[in-house]
């Protein structure tokens, strides 16, 4: 570890040298005074506080692991160990045996000797003595040192002892002796239990005499309690334990503690004394502040909850003694304890336990306003993370299962008849309405929020089933208000477009409810949000014919769990006679037709011309503007007027006083006509090169221009709402479905196709069958086959083509060399990944996403995984290669060749399945078809070559619209959700290219007379937030489709996934992206999740990240000689997967510090003006170096130096290339780089092309004057073409009243006289008639071939690490935050939540405040060097200080008798900064300055 100063380590008395650890996790204590007495019972607190919370019955409970598995993990254990057999031959096993049995021998005559002698012994002395060596040689036993006849004959001899009267030595040896021979030989326990230990033990403890005496009892109870709880309990150890509690330091009181945990694991309902009367203790004890102290007790606290369950009286005894006031306080945010998520889990569980059973308690729980809480809890909590994909019904599965449950608890059914207690519960509520009206206002917005943002089938069914029980208990109208101003009419229609029985039916129940009770509020507001087409759509279609049951309820727990259907998962445990689905057959018909019947009946609603005003004049628009495709494309003045005139009425309508509902917005078919419109129908059609529809492409570019100057008109006002709509929209009817594959548990299994080999998880059975009617291939429907899920299906064609090709050609066979080639490329590939894998849950990070995220310009493009690391300049040869020769189907369907088969497979079933499913039926068996596949025609082939376009000023934007389009497949049955897709990808370009496509429009104004002064061409754009475009319902579903670890490592993602990332990544959060981004380029290494199925102490199904398990290489760095260094680290390291950690040569530290600030001296000396890569290098302006202060300081960030096809110096080249790979191994690392790349630089990485406009972000005077010149240009251009040259020659084309000719511009780049602007030579002068030659030429040069070999090079750099299409899902500010951090520094408001305080230092320590005080106080630029200080970079990761880990530490520093002669030092790996106790703020300031400015540049002790 690297120190800028050594922490200091805390002082803890050794244990002595007669002692040792005990057998077991703990150390023992060593005399009665120890401080290490504290650490002797911590027993494992982690995994006891999981097994304590979860297990609900005793040991003799069914396993929750099957025979097979258990079977399975001796087995490992078995090869792992190896056999008896082999240990014997090992001669120096042998001898190892030997001496244990002596030993053991003569421990066994020792201990006979010292019980004969303790027997016989009187006197005090003598019996201290023989204790002491009792003591000393247990320690050192082992369990075949001990018999029983030993341990029985000991037992009455150490209790009698322990009960010794006068002696506190001697009672304290004895108990010690007790607490050693329990750890030695557990077997003693019973002898000891049978010789009344436990009553002795207890009595020293309710009379405390002695507290070293006190402290070894209960280190000897919790021995003894693991084994023997029961007797424990029945002789009163609960209250033995916590009486005196107080006395003890926090250690013991763990020890005690656990103790009782131990016992409350055994409680029996029979004899409710014993622990009753320990609760207000206990409930005081969840006022402390140690927080494993704190989470076992509350694990006592559920225990004793579960065996009071069944007694109401006890129940309301529990309530008295003040447990639900203290429980709600730890279920508190600001809580002073956090607890593990199974113990929260678990609290929530207990008050609903209490609350099901006891009137008072639920009335507490009223009274103390726990829907505030509640509310709190989901409003935060990450619903994406609260599903379980293993065990979705469980009842600790996940918070907001918890969560729901106790809501609906808390809102009793109408009572049964003889159910008294369901009757006070509803008495209470009515007759105390505000409470109800109070818990309604907190839980209803946040419930409507989890419906809306994607949570899965169970959660939302929990949702609806609360909402209906609030809907049928309220009385009030103040819900009615908030299930207006919560849009619930549009929440309802959503839901009842989805697939699960369940779902509908609740929410058929709650818009019944709603109607019944307020039919005037919500009948017209059903009728606009299109709850009722919801309905006739469910009349008329299979899904209100019949029930189609749990469909969801196949995703089986991996334990033998009984599954209770969806109906009853938020209901008390029934009995497994009971677990049977409670809605009847056609209930959703049933249900459907009440409705309809009972309040849409003729005289409300006639369905055949039933359209409300507002959405008959938005289809009448929709109408206007399909009809405006008629009109020639080419008519650009008629389109211009017509499309503003319908536009504006469109937006009118929707900014109109009568507001517009989603189901309006959708069915109108505004959305389609618009999308149709822009893109001339070019968004729904596959695009060829040189096809007639590229032709349209520069009309195309127009209407979008017009339509950007038309949204912002008046800022971003007008574009929100759009967006806005669109989003709701989309919410509405996307039905994506998710894929939980818990079935696919580890499995060692054979893949014969496409070559041989094991995998470690499950393959698919495929029967391969001639399609009927092929007469040109052989038939191969041979039995089932299995086939890799993670292979493509080019590899299962090169598989199957020489099997069923009659007569091979050779020209063919040409392409079988090739296709052989790439095969075995990504069969090499798979496997080396799989070899690298320390988890068979690891993803092969270049099979899996590799063809989703290769950047292919069609949607239908097959990217092998052979070719990732690949350049992406193929040759025509290579791409010829790749012809596919064989089609499949299944069932009738073409399986899509983009994908693995899995995949292909999974795209097929789920269009019949429900929304969310798992893949236990994808195993197969499956029969697949072939047949000669059609020649088809390269399918990457560029629909934007260079000059393809006539006119090249919407290049940029066009290509990036439609070169990574939408997949086709994206369509299915469902057009509008397609629709909505390309129309907010269009939006979001057009928000991108926003500067570029208004400077156009002002260009055009311009050149037709329409602005007349160059002045009024600057723009001003103010973009929409990007956030805007992020949907919240996509995001959540991909969160939590990634948790699904062994879906993602055997690619068994829902295409849609993919799809979207491709061409839509902007509908998903920064936050999601990157983790897809790690998964796609580096494969789970750097995101694992552990295998539920795998580990047994997992039981409460958390799916949580761990960090990788990369292996680390050390690296030597001169600080001299940087660039070097990093070159050679490069080299070395730069294409392996492993983790970098720099030491510096003569000094003492490596780690996290030292890393993070090699990464940061890299990035300044590739800020050095000498190299000549970047732009205002002063050196290479004027021909010879200049005195600078070693780094390039540019207003607009750093962008490459332009150099021409014959001066470019091989030296600026290997820098880029240098660069390049020190960026992506950056990323790959997860450092962070202080280089300050311009935004054009990052849109160059991401693989955009650069036009005239995007040098705005690289020179901004030189783009302003560009657009001034080409405005010039274009109104030559259009006199020229209306009024011959004649007539352009007399219109005014002066620059700001000089003539071209008068500016004396000469043929040379700015700044850059060394650059030849072909065809020209730097002599000619500029004027009207070369002047477009000109601005061309400066373009050229700017950011297209004067910057092409420095780009080539960089990515070539890149690549050698990973490949750098991964990058694309990112926009330039995020990419900019993934390697540089957060722009912004800490500010103070977050400064006191993310900093830690320790070590003698608090908060409100007068050091500390200092220190805040002084970090407000200083620049940026001291902020920067303060963070380089502490944590080795100047910058933060993105996150900011919450980001930051380790958290970032402030420790008191004691130094000699004057601290303020002390300099603060720091440890960076471990972001710790010791601060000694200045006496004054500004001694403090003047300190600190000192050390970060004179203290950086080395690693020492301090």
């Amino acid at each position: 570890m690297e120190n800028r100063g050594q922490k200091r380590m805390e002082v803890v008395e050794e244990l002595p040298a007669d002692k040792r650890a005990c057998n077991s996790q703990d150390f023992r204590p060593s005399t009665s005074g120890s401080s290490v007495q504290a650490q002797a019972n911590d027993t494992n607190p982690g995994h006891e506080n999981v097994d304590a919370d979860m297990d609900t019955s005793s040991s003799a409970s069914p396993s929750s692991r099957s025979d097979e598995e258990e079977q399975e993990e001796q087995d490992k254990e078995d090869s792992d160990y190896g056999s008896c057999d082999s240990d014997e031959e090992d001669p120096r096993q042998r001898v190892l045996q030997d001496y244990q049995r002596q030993r053991s021998s003569g421990d066994h005559g020792k201990l006979k000797s010292l019980l004969l002698n303790l027997t016989g012994e009187t006197d005090p002395s003598g019996q201290l003595s023989r204790l002491t060596e009792l003591c000393e040689v247990l320690s050192f036993s082992t369990e075949e040192s001990l018999s029983s006849v030993m341990a029985n004959m000991l037992s009455p001899v150490l209790v009698k002892l322990a009960k010794h009267e006068n002696n506190a030595d001697i009672m304290l040896l004895a108990i010690r002796a007790i607490t050693y021979l329990c750890d030695v030989y557990p077997p003693s326990v019973e002898f000891l239990v049978r010789h009344d230990t436990i009553p002795a033990l207890c009595q020293r403890l309710l009379t405390i005499e002695y507290l070293d005496v006190a402290e070894q009892c209960l280190q000897a109870l919790e021995k003894i309690s693991r084994d023997e709880p029961v007797a424990c309990l029945n002789a009163g150890a609960i209250m033995a334990v916590l009486s005196f509690i107080d006395f003890f330091s926090t250690s013991i009181q763990r020890v005690a503690i656990s103790t009782v945990v131990n016992i409350c694991k055994q409680l029996s309902s029979e004899s409710p004394s014993p622990f009753m009367d320990a609760v207000p203790i206990l409930c005081t004890l969840l006022q402390y502040e140690d927080r494993q102290l704190v989470e076992n007790v509350a694990i006592c606290l559920t225990k004793i909850a579960d065996q009071a369950s069944e007694s109401p009286a006890m129940l309301d005894q529990l309530c008295r003694h003040g447990l639900i006031n203290e429980s709600t306080h730890l279920l508190n945010l600001n809580s002073r304890t956090t607890l593990s998520q199974p113990v929260y889990n678990g609290v929530i569980g207990m008050l609903r336990k209490l609350s099901s059973g006891s009137a008072l308690a639920f009335r507490t729980l009223y009274e103390l306003n726990i829907g505030y809480s509640l509310k709190e809890i989901m409003s935060t909590y990450d619903i994406s993370h609260s599903v379980s994909s293993t065990h979705p019904i469980n009842a600790c599965s996940n918070q907001v299962h918890e969560v729901l449950k106790l809501v609906i608890e808390l809102l009793p059914a109408s009572p049964v008849e003889d159910n008294q207690l369901a009757s006070e519960k509803e008495s209470f509520l009515v007759n105390q309405p505000d409470l109800l009206q109070q818990f309604g206002r907190d839980m209803l917005p946040v419930m409507i929020q989890v419906l809306n943002s994607g949570a899965n089938v169970y959660v939302s069914y929990g949702c609806l089933s609360a909402i209906h029980k609030l809907t049928c208990l309220s009385k009030s109208g103040d819900i009615v208000e908030l299930l207006k101003n919560t849009n619930m009419s549009s929440v309802l229609a959503g839901i009842l477009s989805r697939k699960d029985h369940h779902v509908i039916v609740v929410a058929l129940q709650v818009a019944e409810v709603l109607l019944e009770k307020y039919r005037d509020t919500f009948l017209n507001s059903f009728i606009k949000e299109g709850v009722f087409f919801a309905i006739e759509a469910l009349l008329s279609s299979d899904r209100g014919q019949q029930n189609q049951g749990s469909a969801d309820l196949s995703q089986k727990p991996v334990t033998k769990e009984i599954v209770k259907c969806l109906c009853q998962s938020f209901e008390r445990s029934l009995s497994s006679s009971s677990q049977t689905c409670k809605i009847e057959k056609d209930s959703v018909y049933v249900l459907a037709t009440r409705i309809k019947e009972g309040f849409f009946g003729p005289e409300v609603f006639n369905s055949e011309k039933g359209l409300t005003d507002v959405l008959q004049n938005l289809k009448n628009l929709s109408v206007a503007l399909s009809e405006l495709m008629t009109v020639p494309i080419d008519a650009h003045v008629l389109h211009d007027e017509k499309f503003f005139s319908i536009w504006n009425q469109i937006m009118e309508r929707l900014n109109g006083r009568e507001s517009v509902s989603t189901f309006e917005f959708i069915e109108s078919g505004v959305v389609k006509s618009l999308a149709s419109y822009l893109s001339n129908g070019l968004y729904q059609r596959k695009l060829s090169k040189g096809g007639p529809e590229c032709d349209s492409l520069p009309f195309i570019g127009k209407r979008f221009e017009v339509f950007t100057r038309l949204l912002w008109s008046d800022g971003e006002a007008t574009s929100s709402l759009l967006i806005q709509k669109l989003q709701n929209s989309l919410s509405s009817l996307e039905n994506f479905p998710i894929v939980l594959s818990q079935f696919l548990k580890q499995k060692n299994s054979f893949a014969a196709i496409p070559n041989g080999r094991c995998t470690s998880y499950p393959c698919l059975k495929v029967r391969f069958l001639k399609a009927e009617g092929e007469t040109s291939l052989r038939d191969y429907s041979q039995d089932f086959v299995t086939v890799d899920p993670l292979c493509y299906l080019d590899a299962v064609d090169q598989y199957l083509w020489p099997k069923v090709n009659i007569e091979p050609i050779d020209s063919v066979e040409a392409k079988d060399q090739a296709i052989e080639c790439q095969s075995s490329q990504l069969q090499s590939t798979s496997i080396s990944c799989q070899a690298e894998s320390s988890s068979p849950m690891e993803i092969d990070s270049e099979s899996s996403d590799a063809s989703q995220l290769q950047g292919s310009q069609v949607e239908d493009q097959t990217q092998l995984p052979g070719q990732q690391n690949a350049s992406s300049s193929e040759t025509s040869s290579e791409k010829e290669d790749a012809v596919p020769r064989l089609l499949f189907r299944l069932e009738g369907l073409e399986l899509d060749r983009s994908l693995t088969v899995y995949q292909a497979i999974l795209l097929h079933k789920l269009k019949s399945e429900s929304e969310a499913t798992n893949d236990s039926k994808l195993s197969g068996p499956h029969n697949i078809t072939y047949e000669r596949s059609a020649q088809l025609g390269d399918s990457r082939e560029n629909l934007f070559p260079p000059g393809s376009m006539e006119d090249d000023e919407y290049r940029p934007f066009l290509s990036y619209l439609f070169t990574h389009r939408l997949a086709l497949r994206l369509k299915g049955s469902s057009h509008p959700p397609y629709d909505i897709l390309f129309l907010l990808k269009s939006l979001e370009g057009m928000n991108r290219f926003l500067f570029h496509l208004i400077s156009l429009e002002r260009i055009n104004a311009f050149g037709e007379g329409r602005l007349e002064n160059l002045d009024d061409l600057r723009v001003q754009v103010r973009p929409v937030p990007h956030s805007e475009f992020v949907s919240s319902k996509l995001t959540e579903k991909l969160e939590q489709q990634l948790r699904d670890s062994f879906a993602v490592s055997t690619c068994g993602l829902p295409p849609w996934f993919n799809d979207l990332m491709d061409s839509c990544p902007c509908l998903f959060s920064f936050e999601a992206k990157s983790k897809y981004f790690r998964l796609a380029a580096f494969g789970s290494q750097k995101i694992r999740h552990h295998p539920q199925h795998l580990s047994s102490s997992n039981v409460h199904g958390e799916a949580r990240p761990v960090t990788g398990s990369l292996p680390r290489k050390k690296f030597l760095a001169c600080r001299e000689n940087i660039l070097e260094s990093a070159a050679k680290m490069m080299e070395l390291y730069g294409n392996q997967k492993v983790v970098i950690e720099v030491e510096y040569s003569e000094e003492v530290g490596t780690g996290l510090g030292p890393t993070l600030e090699f990464y940061t001296l890299v990035s300044r000396a590739f800020q050095n003006p000498d190299l000549g890569m970047w732009r205002n290098d002063c050196s290479f302006i004027v021909g010879k170096p200049v005195e600078h202060s070693g780094v390039l300081a540019s207003s607009s960030g750093l962008f490459p130096r332009p150099w021409s096809g014959t001066s470019t110096t091989s030296d600026v080249l290997q820098k880029f290339v240098l660069l390049g790979t020190v960026v992506a191994k950056a990323l790959q690392d997860g450092r962070v780089l202080d280089l300050p790349l311009s935004k054009a630089f990052y849109k160059l990485i991401l693989g955009q092309e650069l036009s005239s406009f995007d040098i705005h972000f690289v020179d901004p005077e030189l783009c302003k004057t560009l657009v001034e010149l080409q405005a010039l240009v274009r109104r030559k251009k259009l006199f020229a073409e209306a009024h011959g040259d004649s007539g352009a020659a007399k219109c005014d084309l002066s620059f700001h009243g000089t003539k071209i000719e008068d500016l004396c511009l000469e043929f040379a780049l700015p700044g850059y006289t060394d650059y030849d602007l072909a065809p020209y030579s730097a002599n000619d002068m500029v004027n009207l008639d070369n002047l477009e030659e000109y601005i061309k030429g400066i373009v050229n040069a700017t950011v297209c071939n004067g910057i092409q070999k420095q780009v080539e090079a960089f990515r070539s750099g890149f690549n050698q690490v990973f490949s750098i299409e991964h990058l694309r899902i990112f926009n330039e500010e995020e990419l900019e935050t993934m390697l540089c951090g957060e722009c912004d520094l800490f500010s103070m408001n977050e400064v006191l939540d993310h900093i830690k305080f320790d070590h003698g230092y608090t908060s409100s320590s007068p050091p500390v405040e200092y220190l805040l005080q002084i970090l407000h106080e200083f620049d940026r630029e001291q902020q920067r060097a303060f963070l380089q200080f502490v944590t080795g970079s100047p910058r933060l990761p993105h996150g900011g200080l919450a980001s930051l880990s380790p958290k970032l530490t402030i420790v008191r520093k004691h130094g000699s008798d004057s601290s303020d002669t002390d300099l603060p030092s720091v440890m960076t790996c471990a972001n710790y900064l010791k601060l000694p106790p200045y006496s004054s703020k500004e001694k403090m300031k003047e300190k600190l300055i000192y050390a970060i400015t004179e203290g950086q540049g080395s690693f020492h002790l301090s």
